[in-house]
């Protein structure tokens, strides 16, 4: 004997009991098919259905990540973190995501010549910031056509630049708006 409820829009037939393991399977099986759209609907649904369930919010974040779709992944890790404030995968794709979201538009900026004034400011603070978190002396390490394809090596050296020491004038005359994060 199954458990049902009635639904009250129809003619009071009685629905079954959904579980919400039983649409994250659904949405697994259609994301591991191909099948996106239908596991995000399925996802979305869960959503409504259990509003103060993490677990659907985290994997259309994750799908939304893996797809380099990073502002919604964003705004699906944030609804995370308001029913799990300390999420570390929602913590992290927002962190990681917004860091793909910043480097592109620097990049942008960059290319138009537009990085100046407090905003190059800003984007050198950020990058001390980052480059003492990880202890590296460069953030984006220059490409070696030998080692392309070897995966980047951790640093284990202090930054060389931290505390605001003197930048060269071959970086401040630089056309690269980005010489002096090095």
């Amino acid at each position: 004997m199954s458990a049902c409820v009635t639904d009250p829009v129809k003619t009071g037939a009685p629905l079954p009991i959904v579980k919400i393991e039983t649409m994250m399977a659904d949405a697994e099986l259609a994301s591991a098919a191909g099948q996106q759209d239908k596991a995000l609907a399925i996802l979305k649904n869960a959503t409504n259905t259990f509003p103060t369930d993490k677990a659907p919010w985290a994997q259309m974040a994750q799908m939304k990540f893996d797809t380099a779709n990073y502002a919604e992944a964003v705004m699906n890790a944030q609804e995370v973190l308001q029913r799990d404030p300390v999420d570390k995968l929602a913590n992290s794709i927002i962190a990681v995501s917004g860091l793909r979201l910043s480097t592109k538009a620097l990049t942008d900026l960059s290319q138009q010549n537009n990085l100046t004034g407090s905003l190059r400011t800003e984007a050198q603070d950020l990058a001390k910031l980052l480059r003492e978190s990880l202890g590296e002396n460069l953030l984006v390490p220059a490409k070696n056509k030998s080692a392309s394809n070897s995966a980047p090596r951790p640093s284990t050296t202090k930054p060389s630049n931290v505390g605001g020491g003197k930048v060269s004038d071959k970086d401040q005359g630089s056309s690269n708006p980005f010489g002096v994060l090095k």
